[in-house]
């Protein structure tokens, strides 16, 4: 027993710095950040040695959501929803797809992975201003019609105007309940059989929630946000491309990396049982890559929420069209010294971010509990 506390003495004694330097330089730099976002720093003489520094409360984030001017915002995050789609879907498909064709062992395997996962070696900055080059109007992509003797493209690949998919900014708070009442329904009846009690209370939560949109819901979002319309810009379709390309190869290797660690004997029973390697990879192989496609998802949507320096070496911090919550954040801060309210869109990310992480953190540590 002695011996037991001596080397847990130990063990927190050599991690008590970590901690302490974490609790200080991360948790406490989050709870600042939150408590600025609370005041209306930057109102004022933002950058004086001794600015006036006012609690405000929650007015940021009422003017980012509802205020006529913060509209860019709202613009930006709808542009965020539609990266972290497009990128997922993208991204997982391609890289499945490829990892697919290089599990049958193609002549060049080795060669062909490596090309495939060579755009993650490339940093943001390099492949943004390559891929902005491709994409330019004049040139790039646009003319290769022109070398088969076919007329140059017209598309403006970073800087159109046209919007498609647009609806109605009041929509959105109602749509976002409907969601979450039609999830605790289905998670309810997902754990119906094995747990009845919090099947009940899920199925519960989901009722009350759907009825309150039903009654409630006509006269939301009039009470909370103004008439404005929010689209898919067709200027975000160069940075989803660049985007997919360079992240494909990452989920390329996620996803070869566990099927090289399925059981060949699978695989030969599978033959064996007449299945084609069609309905191999569909019914064996893919879902036993389950756990893999949700780290993907998790790390991605993560990485999504953070797009930062890809845009800005593709379409600069002014184009609005394609702009997304942490570019304007940066824009916000340090270009307008408006620190509150850029600490309060950073807020938001990071809730946003916790969505994904938190879960995924908690399932985690539930499995290894239980043993599996």
């Amino acid at each position: 027993m002695a011996d037991l506390s001596r080397d847990r003495w130990k063990a927190l004694i050599t991690l008590m710095p970590s901690v302490v330097l974490i609790a200080v330089f991360v948790y406490g730099f989050i709870g600042d950040t939150i408590y600025i976002s609370l005041t209306d720093w930057g109102r004022g003489a933002a950058l004086a040695l001794d600015p006036q520094i006012n609690y405000i409360g929650f007015e940021n984030y009422t003017e980012l959501f509802t205020g006529f001017i913060d509209g860019r915002f709202r613009q930006d995050m709808v542009n965020a929803m539609f990266y972290s789609v497009l990128l997922l879907a993208g991204a997982i498909g391609l890289g499945l797809f490829i990892a697919v064709l290089l599990d049958r062992k193609p002549a060049g395997e080795a060669v062909l992975r490596t090309i495939f996962l060579y755009p993650m070696a490339l940093s943001f900055i390099v492949s943004g201003t390559i891929w902005r080059w491709l994409l330019a109007p004049q040139g790039g992509v646009n003319v290769l019609p022109t070398y088969f003797g076919f007329d140059r493209l017209q598309f403006t690949w970073l800087t159109s105007k046209q919007t498609v998919l647009q609806f109605n900014w009041q929509n959105l708070l109602p749509l976002l309940l409907c969601i979450m009442a039609a999830v605790l329904v289905l998670s309810g009846f997902g754990c119906l059989r094995s747990r009845p009690r919090r099947a009940a209370w899920f199925m519960g939560c989901g009722a009350l929630l759907g009825l309150f949109v039903a009654v409630a819901g006509s006269s939301l979002p009039q009470a909370l946000f103004m008439e404005e319309t929010h689209g898919f810009n067709l200027a975000t379709t160069g940075i989803i491309i660049a985007t997919v390309w360079q992240y494909s190869g990452y989920t390329m290797a996620l996803y070869l990396a566990g099927l090289h660690g399925i059981s060949q004997d699978l695989a030969d029973a599978a033959q064996l049982d007449g299945a084609s390697q069609f309905a191999y990879y569909r019914h064996v192989a893919i879902p036993m890559l389950r756990p893999i496609t949700i780290s993907a998802i998790i790390i991605l949507s993560h990485i999504s929420l953070k797009m930062f320096d890809l845009i800005f070496a593709m379409t600069g911090p002014d184009n609005g069209a394609t702009g997304h919550p942490a570019l304007l954040m940066y824009l916000t801060t340090f270009r307008a010294n408006d620190f509150a309210k850029g600490a309060a869109i950073a807020v938001v990310l990071f809730l946003l971010a916790a969505m994904f992480i938190i879960p995924y953190l908690v399932s985690s540590y539930r499995r290894k509990r239980r043993g599996y």
